[in-house]
């Protein structure tokens, strides 16, 4: 089964960033234009766009609107956002500004209701994120880490309608040290929704084992920051491996 490949777009002060196990003082600065790294992923191939507003997880509100608006307005392929969407009204002010995709992610731990709520209101158009640390799910920006499972979580949505779910291990994010396949794996196998694998894929080697280890389980596509960035990976060669 082909596996989707998301680049990720994560913004931090109106910039392209990267973070490493989610410390805000351990940026990178990729890029200080989200829309023209937008369209580049979009020019190189890409078929989705992953787009983090790392200030509104925090702030637990939006932050980066103009950045996300300047990217919608400069490609045309579909986008998921998450960061800082944590109630109806902000969910339905980007679906109508041009995203495809919400995602819930300290909203839904916190508030599993609003997922259902807003998958009924907007079908196939819902994700949920779930990031974990040593298994257990952490929130705000990853600032706060909670009692509950990643799988116990991800098993409150399976009536939902939840078109994904984006599975990320916080301790691999942005360290090129490998994608937890094995975790990703167990948590697809749990559940009926769809899976999306985030953080830890630091090479091409990383994504051939993880479309082996996931064949024939629900996980369908990954997510891939700093990799792209840094040239580790590139993209037509990604495209084509993952895509047979």
């Amino acid at each position: 089964m082909p596996l989707t490949l998301y680049p990720a777009i994560d913004l931090k002060d109106g910039k392209c960033v990267r973070l490493r196990r989610g410390e805000m003082d351990q940026a990178t600065v990729y890029a200080d234009d989200p829309a023209a790294q937008a369209r580049a992923w979009q020019d190189a191939g890409f078929t989705w766009l992953h787009v983090v507003d790392l200030n509104g997880a925090f702030a637990g509100r939006p932050v980066n609107d103009e950045a996300v608006r300047a990217i919608l307005a400069a490609i045309r392929i579909p986008v998921q956002l998450g960061g800082g969407i944590r109630d109806m009204a902000g969910i339905e002010t980007w679906l109508t500004a041009g995203i495809s995709r919400v995602i819930l992610g300290s909203a839904a731990a916190k508030n599993p209701a609003l997922v259902h709520d807003a998958c009924r209101a907007f079908p196939g158009r819902v994700a949920v994120g779930i990031d974990a640390r040593d298994g257990r799910v952490a929130t705000e920006g990853w600032a706060e880490t909670s009692t509950l499972t990643a799988r116990d979580l991800a098993l409150r949505f399976e009536d939902a309608g939840v078109a994904a779910i984006i599975y990320t291990d916080i301790s691999r994010d942005g360290m090129l040290s490998g994608v937890n396949a094995a975790q990703t794996v167990a948590l697809a196998r749990h559940v009926t929704t769809p899976v999306i694998a985030s953080g830890g894929v630091g090479g091409l080697d990383d994504l051939v084992s993880l479309k082996q280890t996931a064949a024939g389980t629900g996980v369908a596509g990954v997510v891939v920051g700093r990799a792209l960035y840094d040239g580790r990976i590139d993209p037509a060669v990604a495209l084509a491996v993952l895509s047979s």
